[in-house]
């Protein structure tokens, strides 16, 4: 009796656990899901995250959460989804719904305010996203005090919130663009075909930057101590970004990764957004070859907040191990 109460005991702390740790995670516009259905409000406040990386200062917005059905419809397509189900279960993860969080980050080199993509913006608002305003107001910055805004590439969820109002969301910035990302989407010959959609955003919310901005190719400085690296597949001129201050470093992925499980334990698995499925995964493995090798923290716009972490290589791929307090130190 004496054991079966221990573990009993065990059971409900485990589980209270679970339920305080996934609470932030449904949240949305001011209210989240109850364990009974009901709706219960929620403090509207985005969750921010500040650390130093050397001289630099970082600050994480969660500009948004969605929650998605059918994670195997979006990763491990071409999968049985039997496989993708066990491989969510093996991580404690539910086999029918996902989380999915936008993570731009500001970096404050004390020279210039960089802004390292721009969310969901007005478009997300009706659903509880479009926050990065928020969060960046709630840490001390004003949009006027962006001095630089990097679009590592040109979905929606990382270009939407360069408008607002009509105009610049961040009036005194000036713009980077990849030039291979820029040059597909701005060109007219993606009408008619299934990045049309994408171009037509592009031509309202990047083209009329297109004279403020500087496009980089790999290997470019974005300022002292930022260089761009190519990491295409996920889209034709996708952009990752090399952060180095007072010799410690840490690699913006981007949306090289999508998923800390699906994507990373399994990167060679196919995803549907990603436009070249193949060249994608061989760039994932890249690009974690290297983090895990050289033991470098990364960044991932997708990652669960504050979406940085490391990897360590294993199996058919990484584990993902989050950040705690190794920035506080």
């Amino acid at each position: 009796m004496a054991e079966d109460n221990g573990i009993h005991r065990r059971r409900l702390m485990a589980t209270a656990g679970i339920t305080a740790l996934a609470a932030p995670f449904i949240a949305r516009g001011g209210s989240a899901i109850a364990a009974d259905g009901e709706t219960m409000e929620t403090s509207r406040g985005p969750r921010t995250d500040s650390f130093n990386l050397g001289d630099f200062k970082l600050v994480v917005v969660e500009d948004g959460t969605r929650v998605m059905e059918n994670p195997g419809d979006t990763f491990g397509t071409g999968q049985d989804p039997a496989t993708v189900a066990a491989l969510l279960e093996e991580n404690f993860l539910p086999e029918d719904k996902m989380v999915n969080g936008f993570a731009p980050v500001l970096v404050d080199t004390g020279e210039q305010v960089i802004l390292f993509d721009t969310g969901m913006g007005p478009a997300g608002r009706s659903w509880g996203a479009g926050q990065l305003m928020a969060g960046l107001k709630a840490n001390g910055y004003q949009p006027g005090d962006i001095d630089v805004v990097v679009i590592t590439h040109m979905h929606g969820d990382h270009i939407n919130g360069l408008m607002e109002e009509g105009g610049p969301a961040f009036p005194n910035a000036s713009y980077v663009f990849g030039d291979k990302e820029y040059a597909f989407w701005s060109d007219e010959g993606r009408v008619g075909t299934p990045a049309e959609g994408g171009h037509e955003s592009v031509k309202k919310l990047i083209v009329p930057f297109a004279e403020q901005a500087r496009f980089i190719t790999g290997g470019d400085e974005v300022a002292p101590g930022i260089t761009a690296m190519e990491a295409f597949g996920h889209t034709p001129g996708h952009m990752i970004f090399m952060l180095e201050s007072g010799g410690r470093q840490l690699l913006l992925t981007a949306d090289t990764a999508n998923h800390y499980v699906l994507s990373l334990q399994r990167p060679d698995w196919q995803v549907r957004f990603d436009m070249d499925k193949e060249m994608a995964a061989a760039t994932r493995r890249q690009v974690f070859d290297m983090v895990a090798a050289e033991k470098i923290p990364f960044l991932g716009y997708h990652m669960p907040f504050p979406s940085v972490g490391y990897v360590e290589k294993t199996g058919e791929g990484y584990v993902f191990m989050p950040k705690t307090y190794q920035f506080a130190l």
